[in-house]
This record gives C-alpha cells, structure tokens and sequence, in this order.
C-alpha cells in the first residue's frame, strides 16, 4: 500500500473528511535527517498534517508551512506541504530522547514543550495567510484542533500518529482531519464524537490492514459518504542550484564579499534533504556581481 491521500464529503451532512497514509515519506523523512524515534514521530505527525492541509489549497502554486516552537528539546518543527499533498520537513533536534510515557508510548508532548503554532498560507500571489495559536499539549493533532477552532473557526477533530518499529523504521503513519462546516446538527455532532471514540488510533486501524476508505467510512459510520479523489503523496524537496544561488545573492554585496575574503569556496546544505551544494571562489565572484548590480538597480 503506497502513500495516498483521501478526500471524502457526506451527502447527507455537512460534514468533510480528509485522510492520509505517510508511512514511507516519514521513513524517508527519517531516513534523510537521521531521527531518533521520537522526533521521528513528532516530524512524522507534522508532515502528515502539513500533507493534508497543502491539499486543502485551491492554487496550483500553493503550499502550507507549519512550524511549532516549544521549548522542548525537539527544538522546532518545521513542515511545508504543497497543494497537491507532497511535503518535506526538518527539525532542530533529530536525536531528542525523552523517557517513555507511563502507557509505553512516546511522549512526544514533553518533546515539543510549551510555546506556539504558527501556520502560513501561500496561494502564490499577495502577502501569505499567517496564523498563530499557542500549543494545547505538543502533542501536535490537538495542537492543530486548536489552531483550527481559534484561527479558521471551524470546529475540528485531528487524528495524527507514527508507529515506530522495533528497528526505529516507521512501521505506520498518517492522520485525519474531520471537520464540521455550517448547517451541522447537534445530532450529526455527537454521532461523530461517539464514531472518533470508538475508532481508536489512526495507526492502529491501518495497522489492522484498513485501507483510507475503511477508516473514512468507520470514523463517519452512519453517514453516507461520497470520496471525491484519491492521490499519491511523498516526500519532495525542490532545491535547486538556481534557488540556492538566489539565496545566496539576497544575502547582499556587503556578506557575500565576507564569505568570498573569508571562505576558500563555500558549501551549502539544504535543510529539508540534507543535499549538499559546493561553490568555489569564482562562484561567489559571479554571485558578488549579480548582489552589485541588484542594490544599484534598487538605489
């Protein structure tokens, strides 16, 4: 069963439903960054819900950031998710480790700490959506439950989850996202919350060999359900030469005739997939030249 993404409506409620399956993108994920197990599964979730909310997006050019700032020692989380549900992610400190919790699960709440969401929205054109809640429990779904309710208003239900095996691979992984829209009744509400209850955890059902549409169709039992699509998903970065040389330039003349007097040629790691760009000396000269001519332009 490879990566999918799931869109579903009830016909009969005004009720959307969203889910995906992460499992190998947050192996690669864990693979790329080296994770231990527990920022394994806080990365994990993230990029799940960061994959969701990108495929919310109506532009073709959109993407969904989410970053979480606690004071834990996982440091920062960061996700982007693109509008077609591929991601990519990092975080501060892959080789956090906290002692398990008392139910054998990793305590990844105590890993992310106090501190805060933040969620921005680029369609691509005009300044992005930004919006910023503090976090529930660190736990990540509850977080963006939050999030949902206090910055979007829009009542919300997030199930996140990353099974780890024995090997530290990831053995499950995925979420969804359940959301009430206006004209939802008092009796749909508790129907749904009575659904979630019974359900159990996100990686528990795939675990038990559930496809999404199973566990579309057990988390809203009782309703009928149209699924509108069904799309691939996977860990994608789009670094390039040509964007680390513009990043490189937006530093100014001032830094980049520092690192040309200072450096015998520089090396440039991306964040999201640990490649590695290597510029010489006479690189930095044509890159020195490019930042010149732009500050003249710009007075």
């Amino acid at each position: 069963m490879n990566d999918t993404l799931i869109r579903v409506i009830c016909r009969n409620a005004e009720i959307k439903f969203t889910a995906v399956r992460t499992t190998e993108l947050v192996e690669r994920a864990r693979q790329i960054h080296r994770t231990l197990p527990l920022a394994t599964a806080a990365l994990g979730r993230t990029l799940s819900a960061a994959s969701m909310m990108g495929r919310e997006l109506k532009d073709d050019n959109g993407s969904v950031t989410l970053q979480i700032k606690g004071n834990g020692p996982l440091g920062t989380i960061t996700a982007v998710g693109d509008c077609d549900g591929c991601v990519r992610g990092y975080l501060q400190n892959p080789a956090a480790e906290m002692p398990l919790k008392p139910d054998g699960h990793l305590d990844v709440g105590s890993g992310v700490g106090r501190g805060y969401l933040m969620v921005i929205k680029d369609i691509g054109v005009g300044e992005p959506f930004t919006g910023t809640t503090a976090l529930h429990n660190g736990e990540i779904a509850e977080d963006i439950t939050k999030y949902f309710a206090e910055s979007e208003q829009i009542p919300s239900a997030v199930a996140l989850g990353v099974l780890v095996d024995t090997d530290q691979s990831v053995k499950q992984a995925g979420g969804y996202i359940v959301q009430l829209m206006p004209g939802a009744t008092d009796e749909d509400i508790t129907r749904l919350e009575n659904n979630i209850a019974a359900a159990g955890a996100f990686t528990t059902m795939l675990e038990k060999g559930m496809s999404l549409e199973d566990i579309a169709r057990t988390v809203l039992d009782g309703f009928e359900i149209e699924v509108l699509e069904r799309v691939p998903v996977s860990y994608r970065c789009g670094c390039s030469h040509a964007k680390v040389t513009r990043a490189l330039i937006s530093l100014g003349k001032d830094e980049l005739t520092r690192l040309r007097d200072e450096e015998d040629g520089i090396e440039v790691t991306c964040q999201f997939c640990d490649k590695v760009y290597n510029l010489t000396r006479e690189d930095i000269d044509v890159l020195l030249t490019a930042a010149t001519a732009r500050e003249q332009e710009n007075g």
